[in-house]
């Protein structure tokens, strides 16, 4: 335990003093008698042996409300070593042809689902093969028409799983469509201003979180067919600004989708063409690779290439949660002073 503003506790020397001062200085009324010899044999009432008391509760309130004013704090420290780190920013397709289904563990999900589980393998670990990626910054967009940012760039990777979780395929006419372009150029900007963001979140302005080595992971079963910006105008983007783009072409032409009706559930041909040309041209103009994947091996593969890509150093960030512990201490000294008021204005009344 420590105190916020340890200077407070310099009060508690004036108590001697306040006390030296009352003992000395002021005087109570009294009496003269001509004899006090046959009162002192009486002895000493309980009331006059317990006459200190309300001095003594005065005392324990002024130290308990010192000691509440120096606010006693408890803090957990954690210490995040981040000696080396990149920004990944995942791109994924949602759009409808993602709900053609894949073998995954056994069961037949589809593309999608089978995405979402890689990635967070990815960033979190599995356990085996890939480590998981915790001195990164990581961030997702989804898209279908439209992007969406998913996750910020973030170094919490708690609450990722939870985003990513709630991540599922359009269902909206309306908003179906593969902005491939549009979503490619979001996550670029938003590792264009990764500095400024690790700022805002630790509240520092050096130099300290430089981020030298930027990469976007875009996977898609698609071709770009909506959206304002074309695939490789926002690959000029992220080569302008530094930024590696890892395209991945999820999928093959045969696969199937179940569909729901009122008379059970039917598997149909999923109707999607991959445009690996657009994808492997935004790989080589950034300086990413670009791979295909047609089943969860093929990708788990994919993730651990990249999971093997330089990394750079950030800084080591430490943590200090702390908890405000005066409260007892207030309470304490109110309850003291209380008894005192109380004692003092009816069993130890004194007059004048």
């Amino acid at each position: 335990m420590h105190f916020h503003s340890p200077w407070v506790l310099l009060l508690l020397l004036l108590i001697p003093v306040i006390l030296f001062v009352k003992r000395f200085r002021y005087k109570t009324g009294a009496i003269r008698f001509s004899s006090t010899l046959h009162a002192e044999k009486t002895g000493k009432s309980l009331r006059q042996r317990l006459a200190i008391l309300p001095l003594a509760l005065r005392v324990a309130a002024l130290v308990f409300l010192i000691i509440a004013l120096a606010r006693p704090q408890t803090g957990r420290e954690e210490v995040r070593d981040i000696s080396k780190g990149i920004a990944i920013e995942m791109v994924v397709d949602r759009s409808g042809s993602m709900g053609a289904e894949m073998e995954y563990k056994g069961k037949t999900v589809n593309r999608l689902e089978v995405v979402k589980e890689m990635f967070l393998d990815f960033v979190m670990g599995n356990g085996a093969d890939l480590p998981g990626r915790v001195n990164d910054l990581i961030g997702m967009i989804a898209f279908a028409r439209y992007p969406d940012t998913v996750c910020p760039l973030t170094l919490a990777h708690g609450a990722l799983p939870l985003f990513v979780k709630n991540t599922q395929i359009v269902t909206q006419k309306a908003e179906d469509g593969t902005a491939i372009g549009d979503a490619l150029a979001l996550a670029a900007a938003r590792l264009k201003t990764a500095e400024s963001t690790l700022e805002k979140q630790h509240g520092k302005t050096d130099d300290s979180y430089q981020i030298k080595s930027k990469i976007i992971i875009l996977l898609s079963d698609g071709q770009n067919n909506a959206g304002k910006r074309t695939p490789m105008e926002a690959a000029e983007l992220a080569k302008q600004w530094g930024i590696k783009v890892y395209t991945i072409a999820i999928g093959d032409g045969g696969a199937m989708a179940s569909i729901r009706t009122p008379f059970g559930v039917y598997k149909v041909p999923s109707v999607s063409e991959v445009d690996t040309d657009t994808l492997k041209s935004i790989a080589e103009t950034t300086g990413g690779f670009f791979r295909e994947a047609d089943s969860a091996e093929s990708l788990a593969a994919v993730y651990k290439e990249i999971d093997q890509l330089e990394k750079t150093h950030i800084e080591s960030v430490r943590y200090i949660d702390y908890t405000e512990n005066f409260l007892p201490f207030a309470l304490a000294g109110l309850m003291f002073l209380a008894a005192e008021i109380c004692l003092s204005n009816t069993l130890f009344r004194k007059i004048p």
